[in-house]
This record gives structure tokens, sequence and C-alpha cells, in this order.
């Protein structure tokens, strides 16, 4: 067996030292975007009824008919999302803008049923953090984000029934993060 040198152990030292920090300067990279995207965005501020003060608008006020507890509240005329949360000390955790399908769910309360971090849209397009709530007459209804949100939306046979309710990526991450399975979906008109 061979003799390795002092120059030899100090250099598999370093090596094996910078692998660590660069491992743990991927890992912190990953957490600090993860801690970006659940600072609300200026359209995820809490909800007020003026704009803010940057002079960008602000979320309408949760409504009224919303329910109670911890729960996702999806209002399909506004086509708004709150994330509420009671135990906080201002429980619009989160509110924001999404654009949905060409279907709509039916208004009720639901629970999200399934997640998928990564798949295809109905619309053929790649989505991210898809959080579904509903199945009605074969058309499944859940939040996403797209993936490449500049590229163009693909044409689709109008016969298709599209359930995806979309958000941005940094409001998708924000949902994921609060609504795990069986966590109580509001849709309201």
């Amino acid at each position: 067996m061979a003799k390795l040198g002092p120059g030899a152990v100090v250099g598999g030292l370093t090596l094996g030292a910078l692998a660590v920090v660069g491992l743990l300067a991927f890992q912190a990279n990953g957490a600090a975007s993860r801690a970006v995207a659940a600072v609300p965005s200026a359209s995820s501020a809490a909800p007020s009824a003026s704009a803010s003060e940057s002079g960008r608008p602000t979320a309408p006020p949760l409504p009224a008919e919303s329910g109670s507890g911890l729960r996702v509240v999806y209002s399909l005329e506004q086509q708004q999302v709150w994330l509420v949360d009671p135990k906080k000390p201002n429980p619009v955790v989160a509110s924001f803008k999404v654009v949905p399908g060409n279907t709509l769910p039916a208004v009720g309360t639901y629970s999200v049923a399934s997640r998928t971090a990564a798949g295809t849209g109905t619309d053929g397009r790649q989505i991210e953090h898809v959080v579904r709530f509903a199945q009605q007459s074969g058309t499944v209804f859940g939040f996403s984000a797209l993936v490449d949100e500049k590229a163009p939306a693909p044409s689709l046979d109008p016969k298709t029934k599209t359930g995806g309710v979309r958000a941005t990526r940094a409001d998708g991450q924000l949902l994921w993060d609060f609504a795990p399975n069986g966590t109580r979906v509001v849709v309201v008109a």
C-alpha cells in the first residue's frame, strides 16, 4: 500500500471541504429562492380598500360569505384567491389574481384532493404546484402555475374543457406551501 504524503492529505481534505461548502451553498440558494417566493408580492399583499403606499392597487377585501377557519377562498367573479389562516394576526396570509380555465367549478366548499409538483396541463403547457380541489362532469379543477409564463398558449380544440386556475409562479408557490391535501377550498361567486 502506498503512503500518502502530507500534501496529498491536505489536498484531499481541502477538496472535501470545498465539496461540502459547494453543497451547502447549493442548498442555501434553494432555501433563499423559496424564502423569496414565500414573501407575498405586491399583488399578494393583504387586502385593503385603498391603494398601497407604493401606488400599486391592493387586493379586494375577503368576501363575507367565504366561510371560517383555515381555507383557500376563490372568487369566480373577481378572479381572486385569498389564503386565510385565522390563527395569524392578519388572517389573510396572501391574496392574488388568477386566470381561470374555460370551465368554472360550481360555488361550494371543497377540499384539496391531490397535489402534483409538476406536470402538463389540459392545454398542453408545462405547469407546477398543481393543487386539485374538485372534479365535475369530467373536468378537474385545480390551481397551478405555468413553468414558462411567457410561452405562447397552444391552440386548443374549443370542445376541450380546461379547469386549471392559473397563478403566477410566485403565487403558485405560496398556495402550494399553504394548502396540503385536505385544506378547505371555498369557491364563491
